[in-house]
């Protein structure tokens, strides 16, 4: 299944995109093995750099791009599909198309790819008026 940030925008809750972005993949599967110079490479481009800066300032700096979940650590720009080691090697457009890239934090990226939801950051629940009250039986 191809995934796009059009389609993933219109789901309005955090949870709701998790689910559409996740992977599920096995921890430690390998990626790029002994090529990994070559997603470095990319990384450390003034491209790169200049296309996280957009997609940073389009999810306005907030995880998966919902307004609450702002980022105030180091943000990662996720590939919505994951990119392969010929992507890189052949420039193809998928590795800087917006459609293909979403605002996220280590933890998220990791549940993303991993599939285990345990690891993502959960808010505090909505304090509601009367929940400080130490005599009340809940």
């Amino acid at each position: 299944m191809i995934r796009c940030y059009r389609e993933l925008i219109l789901l309005p809750t955090f949870e709701e995109r998790f689910e559409y972005l996740r992977l599920g993949a096995m921890v430690a599967q390998e990626t790029f093995g002994y090529s990994r110079y070559l997603n470095q490479v990319l990384y450390t481009s003034l491209l790169w750099r200049q296309t996280k800066d957009e997609i940073l300032i389009r999810d306005n700096g907030c995880d998966l791009g919902i307004i609450g979940r702002e980022i105030f650590d180091r943000p990662l720009i996720h590939h919505i599909n994951p990119i392969t080691m010929e992507n890189i090697k052949n420039r193809d457009d998928c590795i800087i198309d917006p459609e293909n890239l979403i605002t996220t934090v280590h933890n998220t990226h990791n549940a993303i790819h991993y599939g285990d939801a345990s690891l993502l950051i959960r808010l505090p629940p909505e304090r509601k008026k009367g929940d400080t009250n130490l005599w009340k039986v809940y």
